[in-house]
């Protein structure tokens, strides 16, 4: 962006004045072309031009998925305060503090209950700025939190992932997280409740390992990254050149490991649908 911040913003603050803020624009990864933040916001966070998905904040996709954005938080225990004491080049306590500060959120997923068009939902969605949405204790509790809200309403589970996996500053904690929500998913099975997975960019390690694939529907976003290891990691393993668009929704709804990619702006309809289809069968 160096012609945008040594040429175009000094012409406009000469203009109006030094009242420009530094981040007007966003360069998309995709197509390359810079986007007023606010035209972004108002699309949902989706280049207009090559259509790239963002990462989208979490209150703006509760407010795209629920109706009038109205939702009930569901509090659940927050992360273990340092069990390990870990250290690397901060303390993982000071970490947890600035990601709390930062996200004003008390870890990487809220947990939250309402209506899609009508339907109930309990929903469980991660925040990528906080730590990555890696996978502490904090998240097996909100994910078990979920779960049990969902029984509780006898209504449907859906999670968003959007995670670089296992929290590592919680060593075996975090891997514990794993055969948790696993069994928490399989409470929801056995009520013959439907779980539905919103694989987002990125959904990879420790809970790509888990929960996030044991959807009863999967459904990802266009362009997401979905694997257990990225695609720089296999190729200096096996030192192969892997396919274009390896491990991106595309090519898994091509292989079968997902069931539809779906746009950002057609999700709330697609997912109140799968709901009314399957609770209605159950009835």
């Amino acid at each position: 962006m160096n012609w945008l911040t040594n040429f175009v913003r000094p012409k406009i603050r000469a203009l109006v004045g030094n009242d420009v803020p530094d981040n007007l624009w966003r360069k998309c990864p995709g197509c390359e072309q810079m986007i007023f933040h606010s035209d972004l916001s108002g699309n949902l966070h989706v280049c207009p031009h090559c259509n790239y998905h963002f990462r989208l904040p979490v209150k703006e996709r509760i407010s795209s998925l629920f109706d009038n954005g109205s939702v009930t938080e569901i509090e659940y225990k927050s992360s273990l305060n340092d069990p390990l004491k870990f250290k690397d080049s901060k303390k993982y306590s000071d970490r947890l503090k600035g990601a709390k500060e930062k996200t004003q959120g008390e870890d990487a997923v809220s947990v939250v209950f309402g209506r899609m068009e009508g339907r109930k939902c309990v929903a469980v969605l991660f925040d990528f700025d906080f730590m990555g949405g890696s996978m502490g204790s904090a998240v097996g509790e909100g994910i078990i939190a979920g779960t049990e809200y969902a029984l509780k309403k006898s209504c449907a589970l859906l999670v968003v992932p959007c995670s670089g996996g296992a929290r590592m500053q919680e060593g075996i904690f975090s891997l514990m997280q794993m055969p948790r929500t696993v069994a928490a998913i399989n409470k929801i099975k056995e009520a013959a409740l439907p779980y539905i997975v919103l694989l987002t960019n990125p959904t990879t390690g420790g809970v790509s390992a888990s929960f996030a694939m044991l959807g009863d529907f999967h459904i990802a976003e266009p362009g997401a990254l979905i694997a257990f290891s990225g695609p720089r990691v296999i190729e200096g393993t096996i030192r192969e050149k892997l396919p274009d668009g390896f491990q991106k929704s595309e090519y898994l709804l091509k292989h079968g490991m997902v069931d539809m990619v779906v746009e950002r702006k057609n999700l709330k309809e697609v997912i109140s649908r799968i709901i009314s289809i399957v609770t209605h069968k159950n009835r």
